[in-house]
Parts: structure tokens; sequence; C-alpha cells
């Protein structure tokens, strides 16, 4: 059974960088898509990016775009978030999943995507 296991998580300062993990075991990450999703106590769970299997094709919210970024390495079944320029409003447990299908690029459905990790928190302190 996929079981998938988010690292790379903790306490920045306001400007800092952090890079997410996303690592899959009792499986592959050889899904149409890897999603990148955060969750703040209270709200809902907020789509961040996703990257096709295919051909790379990428999305980002608008939130995040041109700050985070998402990255693959098939050899190593795992999938990274680069995130930059975090801010407090950043702080949150973030959540990989397999998506089924593929990465449209304009937006990303929660509904897609399954075997979601247990989270990692990212805590942006100012």
């Amino acid at each position: 059974q996929l079981h998938l296991v988010e690292s790379g998580g903790g306490l920045v300062q306001t400007g800092g960088s952090l890079r997410l993990s996303c690592a899959a075991s009792g499986g592959t990450l050889d899904y149409p898509a890897i999603g990148w999703f955060r969750q703040v106590p209270g709200k809902e769970r907020e789509g961040l990016s996703c990257i096709s299997r295919s051909n790379g094709q990428t999305y980002y919210t608008d939130s995040v775009k041109g700050r985070f970024t998402i990255s693959r390495d098939n050899a190593k079944n795992t999938v990274y978030l680069q995130m930059n320029s975090l801010e407090p409003e950043d702080t949150a447990v973030y959540h990989c999943a397999v998506g089924y299908y593929y990465c449209s690029g304009y937006v990303i459905r929660e509904y897609e995507y399954d075997s979601w990790g247990q989270g990692i928190q990212v805590t942006v302190s100012s």
C-alpha cells in the first residue's frame, strides 16, 4: 500500500526558505500528478501546486506563485516543494498526495488526489 511521507518542515523566520520533500514507501510516485496542499486549523485545505509526470507541467495557486517551486526526482521517487520568501501566512501543515489526473496547469482539484501523507508542520515567525 502506497504511503507518502513529508519531511523538511520546521520553524523559519519571515523571508526564509524551506524545502519540503514527499517520499513514497510501499509503492512509487508513478501517478499522473503529485500535488502539494496545506491546511490551517479551522480552515479548508488549500491546493498549492502540482506537477505532471508526463511532461512536467506545473501549477501554482496565486498565493505562492513566484515563491514556491515544485519539482520531482523520479530516480529518488521523491517530489519537492522549494519554498522561498516565506511569510507568516504560510504557516500550516503541508501535505502531498498523488493525483489520478494530470496537472492541468491552471487549477488543482483536491478530489483528484489521494494517498495523503500525514503532513509536516511549517511555521513562519514574524
